[in-house]
């Protein structure tokens, strides 16, 4: 069976370390679309405002493969690919830097701040691990092979270029890569360790907080007490899987919600500005895997700290 044919380049160059957003033109069998407008305004209207887009499209904003700004009287092209620039919205900085650990022809190894999202997405787009390293770095294919979410700190596997991404992606689904993170939360003395954790986690699109419910179990985590203070304790937790919000929700589980945690055991509201005195006191240490491109073993290791354990 033949695969799906891949898009064209895109004709804009990246702004702000971030990507045009493509648009392909779907199948139209009933004629509503007699013109490229009408379909945009009925795509965006929305999102974006059905001013903003004959704006955008009298501005020639909107373009085609060629490059060329595309006409709002144009005929409709089931299947064509289109291109444009979103506005960005103002974005509160992070202030802090993206640290780089390792970097060669194949890999960026970054070690993400607390606060500082990997990947463009909804209100975070240009503070976003992706669009700094890639004015920073000058590495314009640069992508992340997983995801660490925007309150944990750490390290994220980036490839530089986009054809190596699926190897390495392909690690992280068939778990290959060795992950150890820390943490910080309370210590109990009635709970023993090591232990492990196996629970059925769900995670609904549009809810911010994931849950446990009964049925197969499909994470796993292993939870090591490294040591101990009055309280709380620091711990080593190694995922052998890696559901949405795993660990916080297994920590949480046990009692021992990480310190800081704004959605476990409680969701809180979501402040107009960051508290970035009191981060979530998770982060991401260590990655350990063989190189697929390379062969090369490697092991990398986050120089950020956890500011609730100040001295480790």
């Amino acid at each position: 069976m033949r695969g799906r044919a891949k898009p064209p380049a895109a004709p804009l160059p990246q702004r702000a370390g971030v990507d045009p957003v493509r648009v392909r033109l779907p199948p139209d069998p009933a004629g509503a679309w007699p013109t490229v407008r009408d379909h945009l305004l009925d795509r965006f209207t929305g999102a974006i405002g059905a001013g903003a887009v004959d704006t955008m499209l009298a501005e020639g904003r909107f373009v085609g493969a060629d490059g060329d700004a595309v006409r709002a009287d144009e005929p409709y092209a089931a299947g064509r690919h289109l291109w444009f620039h979103r506005d960005f919205a103002p974005e509160e900085p992070v202030p802090f830097p993206v640290g780089v650990v390792y970097r060669d022809e194949h890999l960026v190894i970054a070690d993400k701040p607390h606060f500082l999202a990997t990947t463009p997405r909804g209100r975070h787009v240009t503070e976003t691990v992706v669009a700094r390293l890639r004015r920073e770095l000058d590495l314009p294919e640069l992508q992340p092979a997983h995801r660490l979410d925007r309150l944990t700190a750490g390290l994220v596997l980036c490839v530089v270029r986009a054809g190596d991404r699926g190897a390495y992606q392909t690690l992280f689904r068939d778990r290959l890569v060795r992950k150890e993170y820390e943490a910080v939360a309370p210590y109990d003395p009635a709970l023993m360790f090591p232990r492990t954790v196996r629970s059925r986690i769900v995670k609904e699109r549009g809810v911010i907080a994931a849950r446990e419910e009964p049925g197969d179990p499909n994470s796993e985590s292993r939870v090591e007490l490294l040591e101990h203070r009055g309280a709380f304790g620091r711990y080593r937790l190694l995922p052998a899987t890696g559901r949405t919000h795993q660990l916080r929700v297994h920590m949480n589980a046990l009692g021992l919600p990480l310190v800081n945690d704004p959605v476990y055991p409680v969701v809180e509201p979501e402040p107009e500005h960051e508290d970035y005195g009191h981060p979530l006191q998770l982060l991401a240490r260590v990655l350990e895997f063989t190189d697929p491109v390379t062969g090369e073993p490697h092991r990398f290791e986050s120089g950020l700290r956890l500011s609730a354990w100040p001295d480790r």
